[in-house]
């Protein structure tokens, strides 16, 4: 028996997607832009005092802005212990002054802020009782602190019940925003932070923040959301995802919303079904799939069209409702998926090259219906291509559509059964030098996918024809690197094609 069926190999996909659905932003770049968020420009256009630009001191040196943070965190001090009149005006006034020090910079003087003991000061700034202006100004600087390094967020724990506290529903819109940028970027700084926010109860009032059409309001917290729901427990997903009203705002948002909202909800959407299959289960129930695939043909958005085919690939890869019920081949809206996918295949980003292609093997992995679907839509033609040009990466994710295409499990463990119409075509298509590149690479999971590939030629093309075909793309060079190689699976499949196919006895005929 040869290697392991390519008709399993969608289902490889979907559970390495799940395996790593925590690490879905793993650049660098991608990471820090998405998880931590330095809030320059007030909640609401009243709590700006000055422009953005005018706010950015760039080239200002770090030792001055370091000294004048000292300065204000001690002015601060004193504005509290004041009880005389015009207190209250006194301590909002020492906390804009903080604020605008920790917004002007790319790199806020937080370490000397935190130094010159301005955490319990900001903390008593949030006490009950204090005016909005106040708790707006002490948390927009809580948010920036947050926004720091990890230990820099850590200082933020005193702050945090208070924090939560204020996104009550006797709080103002302003007020309970920024608290929840502040939550969500110490939600943002790793799993310790994250369990401390759920066992303190931050995700009930963040997820009513979600129910309203309030536009800035919801966005900031599902950005928060998504930082509090990413760990590797589904606990916190599930949760969120029974809290009454979620499921309908979640539709309503990604449906109705502007582009900026609908990115922040779909990557609520991509940790829901990545991380929960009670989350996963309703979303699939609801009309979430057609709102996704009608986001993707409308938006030529790269920062909403990921989360959205991420959050569309979880639904095909985690529920079989989907494709069972849903994504029935024929129907107008499993029409509609693969030219939304195809569209992405044929984007010029390489993010969304990679993920249609991974959404479209876990369709393909489905019924022969799919198969035959997907083969004669516009994608093949792309496919092919990009099997040959594209980053290695994306090669690989179009490998495992293009094997898919070409077999139906067998029942039980037996070899899978040849399309061979579709072998056929693809293989006259130029699509086998391809494979066999793959299966010089030095990826094992890309050169198994090579030589299941190469072994469904061998056997499958009419009149014999296989193994010539192989030969004239220096097949069997490809296969004979791996006649002593360290992997005992691929070093016996390449071993036992050679033997089979190549044996003694071939060439003898001609």
């Amino acid at each position: 028996m040869l290697g392991a069926s390519v008709a399993l190999v969608g289902n490889a996909a979907v559970q390495r997607r799940r395996e790593h659905a925590v690490m879905v932003r793993k650049e660098r770049r991608e990471a820090l832009m998405r998880t931590k968020r330095l809030c320059r420009v007030g909640i609401s256009s009243e709590d700006d005092d000055a422009p953005v630009e005018d706010a950015m001191a760039m080239d200002e040196e770090q030792s001055v802005l370091e000294d004048q943070t000292v300065k204000s965190v001690e002015e601060l001090k004193h504005a509290i212990a004041y009880h005389e009149k015009g207190a209250i005006q006194k301590r909002v006034n020492a906390l804009r002054e903080l604020r605008r020090l920790l917004s002007k910079s790319e790199y806020p003087p937080v370490e000397a802020a935190l130094k010159a003991g301005a955490m319990p000061t900001l903390v008593q700034c949030l006490s009950f009782g204090s005016p909005d202006e106040q708790l707006l100004e002490a948390a927009w600087c809580l948010t920036n602190i947050a926004a720091g390094k990890p230990e820099e967020t850590k200082a933020l724990l005193p702050a945090l019940p208070l924090l939560i506290a204020h996104m009550g529903e006797n709080s103002s819109l302003p007020v309970a925003e920024q608290c929840a940028w502040a939550l969500g970027n110490v939600a943002g700084e790793g799993e310790e932070l994250r369990d401390i926010l759920l066992s303190q109860g931050g995700l009930l009032p963040l997820a009513r923040m979600m129910l309203p059409n309030k536009g800035s309001t919801v966005r900031t917290a599902a950005w928060a959301l998504s930082n509090l729901i990413k760990g590797p427990q589904a606990r916190a997903a599930t949760e969120l995802i029974r809290i009454d009203g979620v499921l309908d705002a979640i539709l309503r948002h990604l449906k109705k919303g502007d582009e900026e909202l609908a990115t922040e909800v779909a990557w609520v959407v991509v940790y829901l079904t990545a991380l929960s299959n009670v989350a996963t289960s309703m979303l699939a129930k609801s009309d979430l799939l057609q709102i996704l695939v009608d986001r993707l043909a409308s938006s030529n958005s790269l920062q909403l069209l990921i989360p959205v085919l991420r959050g569309l690939g979880n639904l095909v890869a985690g529920d079989s409702y989907v494709t069972d019920n849903v994504l029935v081949a024929g129907n107008e809206i499993t029409v509609s998926v693969i030219q939304a996918l195809t569209k992405c295949l044929g984007s010029e980003h390489r993010v969304l090259k990679k993920e249609s292609a991974w959404v479209l093997s876990n369709i393909a992995a489905g019924s022969v219906e799919h198969k035959k679907l997907i083969h004669s839509s516009g994608a093949v033609s792309i496919l092919i291509r990009l099997l040959t040009t594209a980053p290695f990466d994306i090669r690989k994710e179009v490998a495992y559509v293009l094997g898919n295409l070409c077999v139906s499990p067998s029942e039980g463990s037996g070899r899978p059964i040849l399309i061979v119409e579709h072998l056929v075509s693809l293989v006259g298509r130029g699509c086998l030098s391809g494979f066999i590149n793959l299966v010089r690479s030095a990826d094992i999971e890309a050169a198994r996918l090579g030589l299941q590939f190469m072994e469904l030629v061998l056997r499958g093309m009419p009149n014999g024809e296989g193994p010539k075909l192989v030969e004239a793309e220096d097949g069997i060079e490809a296969m004979e690197r791996f006649q002593f190689h360290e992997n005992e699976e691929l070093r016996n499949m390449a071993n036992e094609l050679v033997d089979a196919y190549y044996g003694e006895d071939y060439g003898v005929d001609s």
